[in-house]
């Protein structure tokens, strides 16, 4: 296997933000790709942006805290400081703000084909722009707040992500900075009346009536900015009174996040060197921060414009509509129950909810347990949890309020539960809980059964519709009683459980795959590992998948993002084939496979090999026993790794290329789509047959069953009997 690997050995890895980077770069890609509708291009791009905003608030904000902190810090992936790695950072983002630009301008032009335009200030009609004027006489300029910068007035705090108007001001020879801000409070565009979908965004509003909110001053330099504030927030780190409960500590801690450095700056316009001076002292910002964007520095609002179109613009620039189908009916309602999986989102999220609301009102559970780490604005489940808790059940909740960006709504959730009467655990100190478990225990007859659910992906009934994930649920009591001890345990903060089937992490989980990679290692070419998974950046279980490939393992991995892991380095990694898939849903699932045939050891998890996943939070993996559910993975990750569409192969320089010589077309996402469908068809006819040959008994004896209302029931029968029969 040749030597043993040194912590200095970088040769086959890359940087974790690098790495990031060039997986969003394969989203914009998608914004020009001929499989994607024209609108569905649109969202790419907006998807491009909100990741890229995110990059810069949490991982560009924590290498800039890490720059202050410990300068002499180094990647052990790379060797690079925070300092180098920031300014690698700062060089390969520039191109991908050009690259967007250009990709957003097609798109723009070509939905203009459609009837949908994005308007700029400078192609208004007279009519349009009387509306626009009507609107901001009306509704916008009653609300701004234009200020000047200057020896008596203090630079205005620019909260994250708020766009501004700015532009130099002249008076009696002195200068001085106009800033308006634009109020969050206002649609992010503004509509025009008509058959044809107009819009123009109202920064250019503003931005068109700037010069009236300064009439006794000359204006010159105009221009829109943007600031990025580091969002990067460790609650640990702050100082809070001891007897302060963690949900007013996290309250206190939202507040903060929108005053910390900024990190970014974007401008419409290449900065002139009055008003650049003067961000960059007051901001504290260098000049490598600063990025031109000709295209909108905000996009959410495209999400949104789908709810304008016609039904022939739907058609025509939309994804084919598709809703997760019910391939399932009711679940654990019997005596004796098969292990079920459901494959978001190809399949609903319906069942589960459903089991919970049933168990809610059942008589014979007892308790009902869950970890929860991201939630709907609107979850059914809650409302199911809370009617169980006030029906009397013992409801416990472990829900994580430091799940970045949606701690408020799971304040709000926290609040909710707690009002009902459930027992709510506010995840544990230093250690973020992102584990999906659900336990219900049920006393029957004085004995204690179990149905536990693990999932790959969130309890939330809208993104459940958007990732792919899988939600296992099985009555398996081995399983049941260490979902039990798990729960027992994070009640009392105890990490140091021992469990008999599940991995559970941070004790575990990472020495339980490393114990798998080296029984593969013992077989040599016989060995067999596959890894989904959406980000791989530990290092000891990069070394250990290095030591697996030069042992002649044959490794394969579906990584959606990160990978710091560079396969196909002669001698090193060149067993190690990595793909990744960027298409309609975002690939979500974690599956961990070691061997092959009946010798497969199968499992399914909440983890990424990532450092924070395996030793910073609580994440459970599950293995998979049935054949049955073993064949279904099975042949999800068969359908994954024969795409040829949305795939992408990682090279050994840390680029994506298409598959080579391909000639069939295969996008895996869109075959789950349809054997779902098939599925749910099967299902459906299934039913009918069976209920047919119900209704054909009763319709023989009307008289019998029914006695007083045989003619009512007699005719309902016949009636359903008939509707049925026409299925």
């Amino acid at each position: 296997m040749g030597d043993k690997v040194s912590n200095k050995n970088y040769s086959y890895m890359q940087n974790r933000e690098l790495s990031w980077l060039r997986f969003n770069e394969r989203v914009l890609q998608e914004a020009v790709s001929e499989e994607v509708p024209i609108y569905e291009r649109l969202k790419f791009i907006s998807i491009f942006v909100s990741n890229l905003d995110e990059f810069f608030m949490v991982r560009v904000g924590s290498l800039f805290d890490l720059s202050i902190a410990d300068k002499k810090a180094i990647d052990n992936k790379t060797g690079m400081t925070p300092k180098e790695q920031l300014s690698k950072i700062y060089s390969a983002v520039r191109p991908l703000y050009k690259k967007k630009d250009e990709i957003y301008d097609i798109t723009i032009r070509r939905l203009k084909k459609h009837n949908i335009v994005h308007l700029r200030p400078d192609t208004l009609s007279a009519d349009e722009l009387k509306f626009v004027k009507e609107y901001y006489n009306n509704y916008v300029e009653p609300i701004l707040s234009p200020q000047l910068v200057d020896e008596h007035h203090p630079f205005p705090f620019i909260a994250s992500k708020q766009i501004c108007v700015v532009g130099k001001v002249t008076r009696k020879k002195n200068s001085s900075l106009a800033v308006v801000t634009v109020p969050p409070t206002l649609p992010p565009v503004l509509f025009m009346p008509g058959k044809k979908i107009k819009y123009i965004h109202v920064e250019d509003i503003i931005w068109m009536y700037f010069e009236s909110l300064f009439e006794q001053y000359t204006i010159t330099d105009k221009n829109m900015f943007c600031a990025t504030r580091n969002a990067d927030i460790n609650p640990n780190d702050e100082a809070y009174d001891i007897n302060e409960d963690f949900r007013s500590k996290m309250k206190k801690l939202l507040k903060k996040r929108r005053r910390l450095a900024v990190v970014r700056l974007e401008a419409a316009e290449e900065l002139e060197p009055y008003t650049k001076e003067l961000l960059l002292n007051k901001l504290s910002i260098t000049d490598k921060q600063i990025f031109v964007t000709k295209s909108p520095m905000s996009l959410g609002y495209v999400f949104g414009l789908q709810s304008k179109f016609t039904d022939e613009q739907s058609s025509r620039l939309c994804y084919p509509e598709f809703e997760p189908q019910h391939t399932h009916g009711e679940i654990m309602t019997g005596e004796t129950n098969k292990d079920i999986i459901l494959s978001y989102p190809y399949e609903s999220m319906d069942p589960f909810v459903n089991m919970i609301k049933r168990s809610a009102s059942d008589p014979y559970v007892v308790s009902i347990k869950i970890t929860i780490y991201r939630l709907a604005k609107n979850a059914k489940l809650i409302e199911h949890l809370c009617t169980a808790a006030e029906n009397g059940k013992e409801v416990l909740v472990l829900i994580e309020l430091r799940a970045r960006f949606d701690e408020q709504n799971n304040i709000d959730w926290s609040e909710r539960l707690e009002q009902a009467g459930c027992k709510i655990i506010y995840g544990l100190e230093d250690y973020k809980v992102h584990s999906k478990v659900c336990l219900i225990t049920k006393n029957v007859g004085g004995e204690m059964s179990y149905i536990t659910q693990i999932g790959t992906g969130n309890y939330n009934e809208k993104t459940a519709k958007q990732y792919t994930d899988f939600s296992f649920i099985t009555e398996d009591k081995e399983i049941g009683e260490d979902a039990s001890d798990f729960f027992n345990n994070i009640s009392i903060s105890n990490l140091e459980g021992n469990y008999k089937h599940l991995w559970v992490a941070p004790n575990s989980m990472k020495d339980q795959i490393i114990k798998y990679i080296d029984e593969q290692i013992e077989r040599g070419e016989d060995g067999d590992i596959f890894i989904k998974v959406n980000s791989v950046t530990d290092r000891e279980i990069i070394d250990k998948l290095r030591d697996a490939s030069m042992a002649g393992v044959k490794i394969t991995m579906l990584v959606r993002g990160i990978c710091c892991l560079l396969p196909q380095i002669p001698g090193v990694t060149e067993n190690v084939r990595v793909y990744s898939i960027v298409g309609r849903y975002l690939e979500h699932s974690r599956i961990y496979s070691f061997g092959k045939g009946e010798e497969q050891k199968l499992f399914i998890a909440s983890a990424d090999i990532m450092t924070r996943n395996m030793d910073k939070r609580v994440e459970v993996g599950c293995p998979i026993y049935s054949q049955e559910i073993k064949d279904v993975i099975n042949h999800y990750i068969k359908i994954c790794l024969s795409d040829t569409v949305k795939a992408r192969v990682l090279r050994s320089d840390g680029t994506y290329a298409l598959k080579p010589g391909t000639l069939s077309r295969v996008n895996s996402q869109e075959v789950f789509m349809a054997e779902a469908e098939r599925a749910a068809e099967e299902r459906s006819r299934t039913e009918t047959e069976t209920a047919v040959t119900a209704l054909q008994t009763v319709r023989a004896e009307p008289v019998k069953k029914y006695g007083f209302f045989k003619r009512k029931y007699a005719e309902l029968i016949e009636r359903l009997y008939n509707n049925l029969n026409k299925k």
